[in-house]
């Protein structure tokens, strides 16, 4: 009997081997390890034994795989639509600093000095009218001094909301920036004292806050909608600062013609200081994907359209004569044995068919 066995990694049996060793266990078909002597030990024999729980596959010591954390499940505000490109929307961030208060009420404060702002340029209107009517009239004391607290009223008010919607407006402009650069993997370039120098300083922020606004938009991706919309607001910006100048040197005038168009120059300034601020929460609300009335807008994509392989409506076709005429025979011919059809009569035919 040979003293060289092959043990059974399934069953454990051991085979004596006789010439050349087997690969399968003849009893359950299990794989037959290396030949070795009968009563070798541990350390001869090219492999070990390993004791394990039932079901238990054995574990790789070489490599320590750490356990992957489960994704993490999205979830969406709205039902989601046709895509799958569309991750779902992050909630923002609170904002903390000096002027979170007013940045939680940036949208407000813009709607706010639009309707002041309106209210001033009708208070500015009604004083107009008052001066035409004092041309023949005498003016009642009353309604003049409410005239005169209604335009100082909405003017100090106007001014007011605007600076606190100029101060909420560049500290969105401020973080917008910081958390756009901070996705790309930049560095924002522009320190915050030369965001807030360019959109508080007279004059020189007539130019600063649209260039800070096309870097944030080129940044977020550059949409073309979101440009256009901000080269219109950075023209109404530009505007609004030349009337608000003119309007200023106008009240220095002297003639009383002049000091009354200048009312009438104030009404319209007080207008388009309203279109800014309304043009201000369109263009914020459009770089943050919405629309003016803050609804989530959503983008389009377009499909190519394929034609289809076979017509919808299969075409009319002549079809032969059953007194052997050839198929391709001209239609309508009357060779005598048959009544004459007139043009309008056949043509009916065909389309009916």
């Amino acid at each position: 009997m040979s003293s060289v066995v092959q043990p059974c990694a399934r069953c454990g049996a051991r085979w004596a081997v006789q010439g050349r060793p087997l690969h399968w266990c003849p009893r359950c078909r299990g794989v037959l390890l290396s030949p070795g002597p009968v009563d070798a030990p541990a350390e001869r024999r090219n492999y070990r034994w390993v004791a394990r729980p039932p079901g238990k596959h054995p574990a790789d010591t070489r490599q320590t795989r750490r356990p992957r954390p489960a994704p993490e499940t999205p979830r969406y505000r709205e039902m989601p639509r046709w895509g799958l490109r569309d991750a779902p929307p992050r909630p923002a961030a609170v904002v903390r600093g000096r002027f979170a208060a007013l940045l939680e009420r940036r949208d407000r404060l813009l709607v706010a000095t639009a309707i002041v702002f309106a209210l001033a340029a009708l208070a500015e209107f009604v004083r107009y009218g008052i001066l035409l009517y004092n041309r023949t009239r005498l003016v009642s004391p009353v309604g003049l001094i409410l005239s005169d607290i209604a335009v100082y009223v909405t003017a100090v008010l106007s001014l007011l909301l605007a600076l606190a919607a100029a101060l909420a407006l560049v500290a969105w402009l401020v973080d917008a920036r910081r958390t756009a650069y901070a996705r790309a993997g930049s560095r924002e370039p522009r320190t915050r004292a030369a965001l807030w120098g360019g959109c508080l300083i007279p004059v020189v922020n007539l130019v600063y806050p649209g260039v800070y606004l096309s870097e944030l938009v080129a940044r977020r991706g550059g949409d073309l909608r979101v440009v256009r919309a901000v080269r219109i607001w950075w023209g109404a910006w530009v505007l609004n600062g030349v009337l608000v100048a003119a309007a200023l040197l106008w009240r220095s005038a002297g003639s009383l013609q002049a000091q009354a168009d200048g009312v009438v120059f104030t009404a319209y300034t007080d207008l388009a200081a309203a279109a800014v601020a309304v043009l201000s929460l369109w263009v914020v609300r459009l770089i943050e994907g919405r629309d003016l009335r803050g609804r989530i807008r959503l983008e389009k994509r377009w499909l190519a359209a394929v034609s289809t392989s076979a017509p919808v409506i299969e075409p009319v076709h002549p079809v032969a004569e059953s007194d052997g005429r050839a198929p391709d025979a001209p239609v309508g011919k009357n060779d005598g044995s048959e009544p004459a059809v007139d043009a309008e009569t056949e043509h009916e035919e065909v389309m009916a068919k």
